[in-house]
């Protein structure tokens, strides 16, 4: 794993929405990390997140899973509570929530297809359990030792990106995000001035969420869960203080908001 340069060594790393994709590639490549102390991973159900649960019964001592609902801000309070019994600090968040499509719900491909409570859906999920969480963390990131709060984020939430439109819900979510993370940086530069808070595009990953839209991917755009994982963690690893608020691709190259 690429050692990530501003974080301690011993550190404490929150993983939310760890039972697939992208946020168990997380899970499964910072366990490799002997100098990571103890990482907590979320789950909504175990239904679906029994590889996690394997992972965790197999790693006692270094990775415990957490059930939360993003939608429900009890449930973020109530995971921040079983957190902060055990430390003070978190070093790393990264949230990798997020929904494209889900049984009827599908992505937008013109107006006529908007249906207002689909819209909700997309906002509580991808933007709305973001900005609870960074309310709720604040404690555990007011620490005097570097610490990063990352989002799984999307390039087609950039509005100076869009060129093909559609997608309203998930565009809309994303760039509303975007915003959350970019207004959160600027409020953490003052409660909690060692956090970094990013935006991260993944690219094209090989997960349940992007299946259905693969089909004109380049093989070469279509990356797996592993190599995405890799790529992200070498950004966070290359982040320095002056790029907290700042939207990042895989390759490191900064997004247009």
């Amino acid at each position: 794993m690429q050692k990530i340069n501003y974080i301690a060594d011993q550190s404490n790393i929150l993983i939310v929405g760890a039972s697939q994709g992208i946020g168990l590639g997380f899970v499964k490549q910072i366990l490799q990390d002997n100098q990571v102390t103890k990482i907590y991973a979320t789950y909504r159900s175990s239904d679906t997140a029994s590889e996690l649960l394997t992972l965790a019964a197999n790693n006692p001592n270094r990775l415990v899973c957490l059930t939360m609902d993003i939608t429900d801000e009890s449930s973020i309070i109530q995971g921040i509570k079983v957190i902060s019994s055990e430390t003070q600090k978190l070093h790393l968040v990264i949230y990798c929530v997020g929904m494209l499509h889900q049984g009827e719900l599908q992505p937008e491909k013109s107006l006529r297809q908007i249906n207002s409570q689909n819209l909700i859906n997309y906002f509580q999920v991808n933007s709305i359990g973001a900005v609870l969480l960074a309310k709720h963390l604040m404690l555990l990131l007011r620490h005097k030792e570097g610490s990063i709060f990352a989002s799984i984020s999307a390039k087609v939430g950039s509005i100076g990106d869009n060129r093909l439109g559609g997608w309203y819900g998930y565009r809309a979510s994303k760039a509303a995000l975007n915003m959350f993370l970019k207004t959160i940086s600027i409020e953490y530069s003052r409660r909690c001035p060692k956090t970094i808070v990013v935006a991260l595009h993944p690219g094209t990953t090989d997960t349940r969420l992007s299946q259905p839209f693969q089909k004109n991917v380049p093989p070469e755009k279509l990356f797996s869960v592993t190599k995405t994982v890799n790529l992200l963690l070498e950004v966070l690893a290359s982040l320095k203080s002056t790029d907290s608020g700042e939207f990042f691709s895989w390759d490191g190259s900064r997004l247009p908001w």
